[in-house]
């Protein structure tokens, strides 16, 4: 479909990628809990831009590359396998911690996220930074992407703009769940420190997964 491959294994990824808390996505829970439902998607819309930006600039490159020679793209390959398996290894060290810290974290029980927050702040001026200034973001864009993507699709930076689509579709998802879920979301979160530490060495599997099947594949 318009030179992606292996849809429903991308759309699986994404959804685990997409449900690890990150500072995005916990930035626009504490405006929601805070300040309620639309102050959230305020929020929320500047995470979606700072992404969009992120992922054209990941697309405009990679499509180059894609159409490059072998080298270029060993390289890139080589390069992504390695920062996912970074990625993976960090992940499941944090979630060797969160089991170790989950009794002291749960005793301190205070509220996250409203300290020193005035009536005067900007939800959209600060997420869209808090996006945009991640530039781990574009090589993680890279990684994932082109794993998804056929190189041999004449037109691979529309593929590109495909799995983007979709990953702002599910972006929009959840941080719509977050916002509705507000305060009760973030309570569960503080009590259930098994349930993350659980999730997060889940998702460290799965870019380990990620990393040895894109240093599997092929031009």
């Amino acid at each position: 479909m318009l030179g992606v491959t292996d849809l429903p294994t991308y759309l699986a990824g994404l959804v685990l990628i997409v449900l690890l808390p990150g500072p995005n996505s916990l930035y626009v829970l504490s405006v929601a809990a805070r300040r309620g439902v639309r102050t959230g998607y305020t929020a929320a819309a500047g995470v979606w831009c700072g992404d969009a930006v992120l992922m054209t600039l990941s697309a405009a490159g990679v499509a180059s590359l894609l159409q490059a020679n072998a080298l270029l793209f060993g390289i890139v390959k080589y390069a992504g396998a390695g920062y996912l398996s970074w990625l993976a290894f960090g992940m499941l060290r944090a979630a060797v911690a969160m089991w170790r810290a989950r009794h002291e974290r749960a005793a301190q029980g205070g509220q996250e996220g409203g300290e020193g927050e005035s009536a005067g702040e900007r939800p959209f001026r600060r997420a869209l930074v808090i996006s945009l200034l991640n530039p781990k973001a574009i090589l993680f864009f890279i990684a994932f992407f082109v794993q998804f993507v056929d190189p041999g699709y004449a037109y691979p930076a529309l593929s590109f703009v495909v799995l983007g689509a979709l990953a702002q579709a599910a972006s929009f998802l959840y941080l719509t769940a977050l916002i509705f879920g507000g305060t009760r979301l973030a309570a569960a979160f503080r009590r259930r420190k098994r349930l993350s530490a659980g999730a997060t060495s889940a998702a460290g599997a799965l870019f380990l997964g990620f990393a040895v099947k894109l240093s599997l594949s092929s031009v």
